[in-house]
This record gives structure tokens, sequence and C-alpha cells, in this order.
């Protein structure tokens, strides 16, 4: 069965029981691999505590189970938000052991590893939707936006009614198209930044404070 068919047999979370104005909330970063999760969740963590979450890696997958910080308070003006962050493994539609071996030199043995280890990411990413007050969905600006992972990963998001704030990262690349971002999905709020150079990171913490209390 694909990896985001069992999105949709996890059972809603109590809609009725997330307090709105809430200033201590469960943010979720989420997205498919190498779209800048990490990289982002280091870039708030950073700014705000002095620290970072984890190393961030051009092999798809480094992050296989999630990580969090408590206590991230962002402060815009005179209001503040308190956060716990949460840096979730890559969401993906299937996961084959021989692209960590073709496309990265791994041994067969260890790209089973990888790509094992990697399965029961997706998988703890999408039990913690149950367990966070919203998303941060962090999209590849120089991508095209309309992969079958980003649609379904923002339709059950939807569906959940989790509140969606959308990240268009990697805007310091030259190929690089927020607009397009903007107007595949207008339904959410998009903030284009580099999470890499911290470019216009000022615009996502006042929109996060805005939309996630």
């Amino acid at each position: 069965m694909p990896l985001l068919q069992s999105l949709k047999n996890i059972t809603l979370g109590p809609f009725l029981k997330r307090m709105f104005g809430k200033k201590h909330v469960k943010i979720g970063i989420y997205g498919p691999p190498n779209a800048g999760k990490t990289t982002l969740a280091n870039r708030i963590a950073r700014d705000w505590t002095g620290e970072i979450m984890g190393s961030a890696s051009h092999v798809p997958h480094e992050t296989r189970r999630a990580r969090s910080k408590a206590n991230v308070v962002i402060e815009n003006g005179g209001a503040s938000l308190t956060l716990d962050i949460i840096d979730t493994p890559g969401i993906a539609t299937k996961i084959d052991f021989h692209e960590f071996v073709e496309d990265f030199g791994m041994e067969a043995d260890e790209g089973r590893r990888r790509a094992k280890e990697a399965t029961e990411g997706v998988i703890e990413a999408i039990r913690w939707l149950d367990h966070v007050d919203g998303i941060i969905l962090v999209m590849d600006c120089t991508q095209d936006p309309f992969t079958q992972v980003n649609v379904t990963i923002l339709g059950n998001l939807e569906a959940r009614r989790l509140p969606v704030l959308i990240c268009a990262n990697k805007i310091d690349r030259e190929e690089s198209s927020p607009a397009t971002l903007k107007a595949a999905f207008p339904q959410h709020p998009v903030v284009p930044v580099s999470a890499l150079t911290g470019y216009n990171i000022d615009n996502l913490y006042s929109t996060m404070v805005k939309h996630f209390r």
C-alpha cells in the first residue's frame, strides 16, 4: 500500500478540543524530502534560542525520526507566540533503496536499512498530526508545486482542519518562483523565504504569530 494511503486511515484528531487563540502551540514542520524542513527548523531555533535542532543533508530522508524543541518564544511587536517545534521526516509516496545505492553510493545493505528507517519516519510523521496545533508546510519553490506529495499532504491537512502556513523555500535560487506557489494554493498564506540565508525570515515570523495564535 502506498505510504500516503496510511495518512487517510489515521483517525482525525478531536478538532473541537483544539483551543482557539492559544499562545503556546505545537507546530509541525512538514513537507517532502529535501524541501528544507530541517534547515528551517534550525533557522527558527537558532534565531530564538541560539541552538539548532539537527543536521541537514542533501541526501533525502536524512531526518528519519521527529525532533522537537520546546518553549521557543517568537516575538513580533507587542505579540508573542510560544512554540513547541516538531521537525518531522519527509513525506514521500514511495521509498526505494535503489535511490540510496545508485544516487548516493551506499552499499545495498545500507541502502535497504536507510529505506526502512525512512519508511518508518514517514509513518511517525503522519502519527504526529494527531498531536500538533498547526503546520508549517515547507515547499521548494524551484519545483512544480502540483506534485502528488504536496497535493496529498495539503488535502489531508485541510481535512483535519489544521491551520496551515506554506513556506515557499529556496527563494535564494535563481530558478525559484514563489508566485507559482501562491497561485497554486491561494487558500493558505504563503511566505517566500530562504531558510538557508534567512532572507525574508522576519516576514515568516510575523505571519506565524498572527496565524497560529
